[in-house]
């Protein structure tokens, strides 16, 4: 008898198995199957194992149905998911919940459908009667669909009394969510058509001459319903006059989403400098004896010439290339560049494309069809490649990079590390910034190590200007956000037919909104944090939970009506400066700009074509954007990074200034970056005067081997959260002790983080540091014994715990 263990795309810590019939022998690892899992509720699982050991304990149940004979995920990508679940603490149907598009992960819906029985109207009730009317016109209703109906929180009860009359059958059906893209074309049938037949119709008689002469252009060629009517201003009418007299005919076909790029390409590749040929040289020497190699290319350096040389290497030898960018904001501009290479072989993948989108493009790469170049964000990493080559990760130090919520909480410069190896394939890291870690990693020859110290075209690195607020403050010199000189500046680069770009770390118009005669501030419902005013909106917005509510008029503590906003965000920022500059044309970009689909793109098309003069932003500004006029890049306020309590904030401030100040000067002139602080003589801003990475690594390095940090030991954060107060307390405690019977002081916490309270969870954090001679699999093992420990007490069992390993 034969077994297959299965992932089901749920949370669950284990696979489970079921009994293959014999017709199904044959079924192969990484197909789909239908399984009931539970009572009733049917899921297409995903084939992990094949045996003939019979599991203990349970009735194993036969798998329903094989979706496709051909595998649909490699077992070379089941491995990949393995590890990822093992090094993340995580279950393999999370894993698959993130890896593949949810077109795919099919789940049953429950189902209504009329009994053979003869219904008897005068027994039913009018909420009845409406089902049991709607059933006889439609075949089956869905859950939902009930609920639609009759519009009341009894749907259940009114169901469930259905039942019992035995007027309706209930069942589950897999929903396909994937629908291809049908649009409606016009073929030509009748090419030697005698024009005399069509004399009394014009109209008809205009179509048809249309269509020979854009099939003797565009033969074997159909043209869309919509262009033909647009062209010839026919109506709906005259085509089916046409098609009536078999001179056209209508078809329904299947189009692509992904719009295939139809300019020209570029004959040749970008010319390299003689660094950049070097640079090139040396990766694919390297390459030779490293897996990995780190390329350290200050800002404007041309690293991006240097990707696209060595992807049209990988091509020519029939490989794929996956381009990973830690913002989507980042992919307009490098896929505009990679098209013009590598025309419709390139295609973009990211969390913003609607789920029939991303279909489209994962069914394409499973075929081995058409795209050799994937730029996506860390999610694309688990696409169906069938040839990938090599694995690029621009702007690799990017905390963006990390997946937060929901589970795995993973890292994709490190899994696509991971992937690499296990597929015998080569890793280039960019950054003008490194990691910490990947530099420490490039110094003791884990990595091969590339740098780039020149900008392309020599041109000079920006001037960089701090302007001391706590000066400025003290002798009252300070107008609104902005100091003199960077005004000025501004006003300077306006005149000249210049653009400016200005940071702000935080969106919004202010941060708090508080009462200046009691303190009292206005905080959200759910969670621990000051709601943010939005004045676009004219509301104050929860940044973690959503809640919003409308400002406030008189404190709720002192019942005042002296209430003040304070703080700066970048809805401010641009008020502000619209004041001070009325005829400059301003635009944000932040969370709250971009949340549409192309936003990103609208915005940053408008500035490359001179349509906006001032762009402000958050951290979307500071990464990898390439602008021709920018010549001047403000810093409003970078105290707020320096002064962040974590390990990483003064790597985070070097890294986001000087990215940002990468921004100005790139093509024509010198630019100027003007940095505003109160804290003028921190170490950090002279490393970024100085745009010197190695003072700023040498001098973190050293700090994080004295007090134990990576990449000198690994870290796991625990959270710990519940509704209650105290039984949340007591759990942390609870753990920590725990943890410290086994690891000592090499467990930090509990500890409240910044927010402790997010949707009315209190939460806690444990911080578990691993030394270097520890197998992290044992220690990872051990944690999760203890975690099942802690919830397999009744106080403790609605307690969650969530397990982040590397955190960033």
């Amino acid at each position: 008898m034969i077994f297959v263990d299965v992932i089901l795309p749920l949370p669950l810590v284990e696979t489970f198995t079921f009994e293959v019939p014999e017709h199904f022998e044959n079924i192969q690892v990484g197909t789909r199957v239908v399984v009931q899992f539970g009572k009733k509720k049917i899921y297409t699982a995903l084939v992990f194992k094949k045996h003939a050991v019979a599991p203990l304990g349970y009735i194993v149940k036969p798998i329903l149905e094989i979706v496709e004979d051909i595998p649909i995920v490699s077992k070379k990508q089941l491995k990949f998911w393995e590890w990822i679940s093992n090094y993340y603490c995580c279950s393999l149907g999370e894993v698959m919940n993130v890896a593949l598009p949810s077109s795919v992960k099919l789940s049953s819906e429950t189902k209504f459908t009329l009994t053979e029985k003869k219904v008897d109207y005068s027994l039913l009730n009018q909420n009845e009667l409406s089902i049991i009317k709607t059933l006889e016109k439609n075949s089956k209703l869905s859950i939902n669909d009930v609920f639609t109906i009759i519009n009341t929180k009894k749907a259940f009860l009114v169901v469930e009394s259905l039942l019992d009359k035995n007027l309706i059958h209930v069942f589950e059906e897999l929903n396909e969510s994937y629908k291809p893209k049908i649009k409606k074309f016009i073929k030509l049938e009748n090419f030697h058509l005698d024009r005399s037949e069509l004399i009394n119709s014009k109209k008809q008689l205009q179509v048809f001459d249309f269509l020979v002469e854009y099939n003797s252009n565009n033969p074997d060629s159909f043209i869309l319903m919509k262009d033909l009517i647009f062209h010839t201003q026919c109506s709906y009418q005259t085509i089916k006059g046409l098609v009536s007299k078999s001179i056209i005919s209508v078809l329904d076909l299947k189009v692509d989403r992904i719009d295939r790029f139809s300019e020209n390409q570029l004959d040749t590749l970008p010319i390299l400098s003689n660094a950049q040929k070097n640079a090139f040289d040396s990766i694919n020497n390297q390459f030779m004896t490293k897996d990995v190699v780190l390329l350290h290319g200050i800002t404007s350096s041309g690293k991006t010439e240097i990707y696209i040389n060595l992807i049209n290497e990988l091509i020519k030898k029939g490989q794929q290339v996956l381009y990973l960018l830690p913002e989507i904001a980042l992919t307009s501009q490098i896929i505009r560049r990679l098209q013009l290479y590598f025309g419709d072989k390139v295609v973009v993948y990211h969390s913003k494309l609607n789920q029939h989108e991303r279909t489209e493009i994962w069914k394409d790469l499973r075929s081995g069809k058409r795209y050799s170049v994937v730029i996506g964000a860390r999610s694309s990493l688990f696409l169906p490649f069938k040839n990938l080559g090599c694995i690029i990760i621009d702007e690799e130090h990017e905390t963006t990079f990390k997946q937060f919520q929901p589970n795995p909480k993973y890292h994709a410069r490190d899994c696509s590390i991971m992937l690499a190896k296990m597929l015998g394939i080569k890793v280039l890291l960019g950054s003008a910034t490194p990691s910490i870690e990947s530099y420490y990693n490039s110094k003791i020859g884990k990595y091969g190590f590339v740098s780039l110290n020149e900008r392309y075209g020599n041109m000079e690195l920006p001037d960089v200007e701090i302007v001391d607020l706590k000066y400025l403050r003290h002798r009252k010199l300070l107008k609104s956000s902005f100091s003199e000189k960077l005004l000025d500046s501004i006003k300077t680069s306006l005149k000249n037919s210049e653009q400016v770009i200005l940071f702000q770390n935080r969106r919004g118009f202010a941060p708090v909104s508080t009462c200046l005669d009691c303190g009292w501030v206005y905080q959200c419902k759910s969670c621990d944090v000051s709601l943010t005013y939005h004045k676009n909106l004219n509301l104050l917005k929860c940044h973690y939970c959503g809640f919003s509510a409308s400002p406030i008029e008189k404190c709720h503590s002192c019942n005042s009506h002296n209430i003040s906003v304070k703080g700066l965000g970048t809805e401010k920022i641009e008020e502000e400066l619209t004041e001070l500059i009325p005829d400059a044309r301003i635009k944000r970009m932040d969370l709250d700009t971009t949340s549409k689909k192309n936003a990103h793109q609208n915005i940053i098309n408008e500035f490359e074509q001179g349509k906006i003069d001032i762009l402000i932003g958050t951290q979307m500004v500071t990464k990898g954007l390439d602008f021709d006029n920018v010549s001047v890049v403000g810093v409003i306020y970078a105290d707020n990074m320096l002064n962040f309590p974590d390990f990483r904030s003064h790597e985070r401030s070097f890294n986001l200034m000087v990215q940002v100040a990468g921004r100005a000067g790139r093509k024509k002139k010198k630019g100027k970056v003007i940095i505003q602080t109160y804290s003028a003589q921190h170490e950090i801003i002279k490393a970024v005067i100085e745009s010197n990475y190695n003072q700023m690594y040498n001098d973190q390095i050293l700090e994080r081997k004295a007090f134990g940090y990576p990449p000198f030991i690994k870290l796991i954060e625990l959270e710990v959260s519940h509704r209650n107060f105290e039984i949340n307390n007591l759990a942390a405690k609870d753990l920590a002790n725990a943890l410290r019977e086994s690891f000592g002081t090499n467990v930090l916490g509990p500890e409240y983080p910044m927010v402790s309270r997010i949707k009315n969870l209190y939460i806690k954090n444990i911080l578990l540091k691993i030394d270097s001679d520890i197998s992290s699999a044992k220690v990872k093992k051990h944690l999760l014994n203890l975690i099942k420990w802690l919830k397999s007490q009744s106080k403790y069992k609605s307690v969650k715990v969530k397990i982040d390993v590397d955190p960033v």
